[in-house]
């Protein structure tokens, strides 16, 4: 079964209440893309800026783009929503119930139930029905999408769920008005939540009696958009330019979809990283560690990994725990080797300051590119937005070829 937890275990989180890592949001603008111009159908505008509500919420290193919604099948009946966070370490469009202004038709289980999904991250869960929309993001639209409506629910959440952690049911808690997953995977869960895995607790059937587990087919789970796109459904790129070790305001690129399907997005001379199909992962060697359990993100705030010698430099101030507070800058050279038997090798290179200073002394700044952290499992190695900055970061979907190799893959 694919790791649901990991699914959308990003590290946004609020400037000011640095608790390691939390997929989430802020207050909401509905509006036009944040960022610039996009230059082509199959591109978007992102940018990194301090969140839908930067004077009581702000966030950091955190990616949003801008995405339509409609009522299947509807030309009218749409909705435009800003600062929708881009994030390739999950899968599907989920939406915050407070901006979002359609009624959606919602999903049923297949026992004619409500269809609910509790959306499990590293430090807490978002708990809300599944519907179905068109999704636009630029030139491209995927039809009758599942997709989630986070707090949209009148049901009581499961204990299994409520376990997990704190609620992230509100813009405020979330840090955006939703989640674009990209990742390399079409579908949120995979067989590890279709028939017969009644029992994953992850998505429900629900009356007002009780929600109890229940299996999803694998074309009723949140989906992920990108393949369900007429042409460029092979996967997508992010292009971020440099920032400097001080950080910056804010950050603008372009988000393409497709890889090896139009001129501005064909493939070059990067190295081409093979994840396995199961959890999307493969291995990092860095300060004497074996991280075999690492993945790419862009959901995540900071660079995030168990390192034994750094712990004595775990931040210790209130709204910092988890953070690395190094005396002096830190500079690593990591080697990255993907999945497979011939699997491919390349190196990064990233620095470690000392992230109570970075994040206090630019009250104003929303990206900070040497930002990391302590990770609760000891063989990940979760290479978050700051491995983004200065790179081109293409993530192939599983099954899904180009020019170069068959998802899944990252590239860079």
């Amino acid at each position: 079964m694919r790791k649901v937890a990991r699914m959308v275990a990003a590290a946004l989180i609020g400037l000011w209440s640095l608790s390691f890592v939390s997929c989430g949001g802020g207050g909401g603008g509905l509006s036009s893309a944040p960022g610039g111009t996009a230059a082509a159908t199959n591109e978007v505008a992102v940018i990194v800026d301090s969140g839908p509500d930067p004077t009581q919420n702000p966030t950091a290193n955190t990616l949003y783009t801008t995405v339509t919604i409609c009522v299947p099948g509807s030309a009218t009946e749409c909705q435009t929503i800003d600062h929708i966070q881009v994030d390739t370490g999950s899968v599907g469009l989920r939406v915050l119930a407070p901006v979002l202004t359609l009624s959606l038709p919602v999903a049923q289980a297949t026992d004619g139930n409500s269809l609910m999904e509790c959306t499990q991250f590293v430090d807490g869960y978002s708990w809300g029905p599944i519907a179905s929309a068109d999704i636009q993001v630029s030139g491209e639209k995927a039809s009758a999408v599942p997709v989630q409506v986070i707090g949209g629910s009148a049901f009581a959440v499961p204990t299994a769920c409520a376990n997990v952690g704190k609620a992230e049911d509100t813009v405020a808690a979330f840090g955006a008005n939703g989640i674009l997953g990209i990742g390399v995977f079409a579908q949120d869960c995979g067989t590890g939540c279709a028939p017969p895995n009644t029992g994953n607790t992850f998505y429900y059937s629900c009356t007002t009696a009780a929600c109890n587990g229940i299996a999803a087919p694998l074309s009723t789970q949140v989906l992920n958009p990108v393949p369900l796109f007429p042409v460029d459904n092979n996967g997508s790129i992010i292009v971020l330019p440099a920032v400097a070790d001080a950080g910056a305001a804010t950050v603008s690129g372009s988000l393409i979809f497709g890889i090896d399907t139009q001129s501005n997005n064909a493939s070059g001379s990067e190295t081409i990283l093979a994840v396995d199909d199961v959890f999307g992962q493969f291995t990092t060697a860095v300060d004497g560690e074996t991280l075999s359990e690492s993945f790419i993100d862009s959901g995540s705030n900071g660079l995030f990994f168990y390192d034994s010698n750094l712990q004595s430099a775990v931040c210790t101030a209130s709204g910092f725990s988890n953070f690395y507070c190094p005396a002096s800058p830190q500079t690593f050279t990591a080697t990255l080797t993907g999945a497979g038997a011939a699997p491919a090798t390349t190196t990064a290179t990233f620095t470690i300051d000392n992230a109570q200073n970075v994040l206090t002394s630019n009250s104003t700044f929303a990206a900070f590119p040497t930002v990391a952290g302590t990770y609760t499992n000891n063989l990940s190695f979760d290479w978050g937005l700051p491995f983004f900055f200065n790179r081109r970061v293409a993530t192939a979907i599983e099954g899904k070829t180009t020019a170069v190799a068959t998802g899944p893959y990252v590239a860079f």
